[in-house]
């Protein structure tokens, strides 16, 4: 089954004329993603790849080719309003890599959403893959990944390919892959994506990716607690970080006790993930969790 994307994803591109929009929006079609569509003001009637047609808007995307998933690479001033404007036009999953949004544009959106049936992965994010059903929508690299049943989910873009590259060199295949971003506020949580694996029979174990600053580790091993089923290794990055400076992601900055890296540690740990000890040892991690649970 895998989660969020898959055969029957129609992808729809924001930004699609755009050098970044262009390029991902091509890859995302090599890899085997069915894209219908291409939005840009102004650029409507035109066509992408000489068959991909561009719209004004994603209203008229959305009559024209049924698209059910957007993938955003609009500028920072405009992208919650991009957002936005996919939410309006009935888009169930919504994908915006933008980074550098103003955090009080995502809090908009964030509460714009709250009420509504849509799921916003992002901003400031890779995406989302499911390897199985040769569906990409974000910027990572397709041919590291390999079709099996280990879900991913990280906060950070470049770790979810350390850890991809390392399962798949063990020969462990994952369902699907997604990054939630960096950002302070973004417009899915560690728990609704843990949700959904714990519900997708074809994921049989995940890998949790945190880092500090903020505290959705912490809820994310309060989930767990209460029922999670599934074997899970976790891996928190940024132990040596000095406190209140800022390390990669705007996320990534620790205030207070709950932010940092040994506190997250410790709640994961006692709600029974796997502590994955650097990210060198992500694969072999998850190696010996599944053939633990295997026996």
């Amino acid at each position: 089954m895998s989660i969020l994307a898959d055969t029957k994803t129609r992808l729809l591109v924001q930004g699609i004329t755009g050098k970044e929009g262009s390029f991902h929006a091509g890859r995302c079609k090599e890899y085997g993603t069915n894209l219908v569509a291409g939005v840009t003001p102004g650029k409507g009637g035109t066509l992408f790849e000489d068959k991909i047609p561009i719209y004004n808007t994603v209203e008229e995307a959305v009559a024209e080719t049924r698209a059910n998933m957007s993938l955003i690479f609009v500028p920072p001033p405009f992208a919650a309003d991009a957002i936005v404007e996919s939410v309006d036009a009935g888009i169930p999953t919504i994908a915006c890599i933008t980074e550098g949004i103003p955090v009080s544009d995502t809090i908009g959106v964030a509460n714009y959403i709250k009420d509504k049936d849509v799921t916003v992965i992002g901003p400031n994010c890779p995406g989302l893959i499911s390897p199985g059903h040769r569906c990409k929508v974000g910027i990572m690299p397709g041919d590291i990944h390999l079709a099996g049943r280990v879900g991913v989910v990280s906060r950070s873009g470049t770790l979810t390919y350390e850890a991809v590259g390392q399962l798949t060199g063990l020969g462990i295949g994952q369902s699907t892959c997604v990054g939630i971003g960096g950002d302070p506020v973004s417009g899915t949580s560690f728990i609704d994506i843990l949700q959904m694996f714990h519900e997708d029979d074809e994921t049989d174990a995940v890998v949790l990716i945190g880092e500090i600053g903020g505290s959705s580790e912490q809820e994310a091993a309060e989930f767990i607690e209460r029922g999670f089923r599934k074997p899970i290794s976790a891996l928190i990055v940024g132990r040596s970080a000095p406190p209140g400076r800022r390390m990669g992601h705007a996320g990534a900055i620790i205030t207070g006790k709950a932010g940092r890296a040994d506190e997250k540690i410790k709640a994961l740990a006692s709600a029974g993930a796997s502590i994955v000890p650097t990210p060198a040892d992500i694969g072999i991690t998850v190696q010996e969790l599944m053939a633990g649970d295997m026996h």
